[in-house]
C-alpha cells in the first residue's frame, strides 16, 4: 500500500495511491480515507487524480533521526573510518518538505551536497528500548529521503547540527509504502537542469549497508523513544556531489517510488 498525504481544493488529506507508478502519474489516483492512516484505513468517496492533487510530505515526524557513514563507500569517499556503532545524528522536523518543494540554499554555506537515501517510518506506539524483532514490528513503512548537506559547515563545525539542520534540508517522499522488503533494493540520486538532462550522481543497493534496518531502529530505541510517525534516515551510498540553482534533484528507491525537488537560491 502506498499512503500519501496530499493537498486538494477542499483541504488536506491522507490518501491510497492506486495503480502501476512504473506505468507513469498519468494513470495514478488517489483514495481519501477517513483520519490517519496509523488508524484503521477506512475510505472515504473521494477521489482524485494524481495529477490534480499536490503530494506532501507524506508524515509529519516529531523527529528525525539519521545515521551517518552507513555506507563503506561513502565512508571512504569522504575520508572517514566506518564506525563501530550507528554514528546517529538529528534533522529538526522544520527542515522536512515533500515532492516539488523547494530546497533552498542558504547564504552561509558554499557547498551544499545531495544525500538520497531510504528512509523508515515508525508506526504506532512507537517503540523505546527494543531488540531486533521488536523493533521491525515497529516499523510503518518506507520512504525517499536526501540528506542535504552543507558539507563546508559541516567541516568547519566539527558537529553537524547547522550543517543537516537549515530549513528545507530533508525533502521526504512522495509516499508512504507499506509491506515490502527493504533489505536490497536500488537507493539512485539523479540531478540535472531539466527531466531529459538527469545525471546519475548515486547509485547504491541496501544489502550494502553496515548496519540493516531492524538493527538501526533498534539501537537508536535504546538512546530515544521512537514516537509514531518519526523518521529514520539509513545512510547514504557513495556519489554525494554539490547541487546549485536550477537544478532538480530526484530520489529514487526501488519498490517506493521517485522524490524531485528544485533547488533555489536563497534571497
Amino acid at each position: 500500500m502506498r499512503i500519501a498525504r496530499f493537498a486538494h481544493a477542499k483541504g488536506m488529506s491522507f490518501g491510497v495511491v492506486e495503480g502501476d507508478p512504473e506505468a507513469g502519474p498519468e494513470g495514478l489516483t488517489v483514495a481519501e480515507i477517513e483520519g490517519h492512516p496509523f488508524g484503521e484505513i477506512r475510505f472515504t468517496t473521494a477521489r482524485w487524480a494524481l495529477a490534480d492533487v499536490r503530494l506532501l510530505s507524506p508524515i509529519l515526524p516529531s523527529k528525525v533521526v539519521c545515521v551517518g557513514r552507513n555506507y563503506v563507500e561513502h565512508a571512504a569517499e569522504l575520508g572517514n573510518e566506518v564506525p563501530a556503532e550507528p554514528l546517529l545524528f538529528l534533522k529538526p522536523s522544520t527542515s522536512v518538505i515533500g515532492p516539488r518543494d523547494a530546497i533552498r540554499l542558504p547564504t552561509q554555506s558554499k557547498q551544499i551536497e545531495h544525500e538520497a537515501e531510504l528512509a523508515v517510518v515508525i508506526g504506532p506506539p512507537g517503540v523505546r528500548r527494543a531488540d531486533r524483532a521488536t523493533a521491525a514490528q515497529a516499523i510503518f513503512g518506507y520512504t525517499c529521503a536526501n540528506d542535504v548537506t552543507a558539507r563546508d559547515l559541516q567541516r568547519s563545525d566539527g558537529q553537524w547540527t547547522r550543517a543537516k539542520g537549515f530549513d528545507s534540508f530533508c525533502p521526504i517522499g512522495p509516499w508512504i509504502s507499506t509491506g515490502i522488503d527493504v533489505s536490497d533494493v536500488e537507493v539512485r540520486c539523479e540531478v540535472g537542469r531539466a527531466a531529459e538532462e538527469m545525471e546519475v550522481r548515486q547509485l547504491g543497493r541496501t544489502k550494502d549497508m553496515v548496519f540493516d534496518v531492524p538493527t538501526l531502529v533498534s539501537y537508536i530505541s535504546h538512546v530515544m523513544t521512537l514516537l509514531p510517525g518519526d523518521v529514520v534516515l539509513t545512510g547514504t551510498p557513495a556519489g554525494v556531489s554539490p547541487i546549485v540553482d536550477g537544478d532538480i534533484v530526484t530520489v529514487r528507491v526501488g519498490g517506493i517510488g521517485d522524490l524531485s525537488n528544485p533547488v533555489v537560491a536563497l534571497d
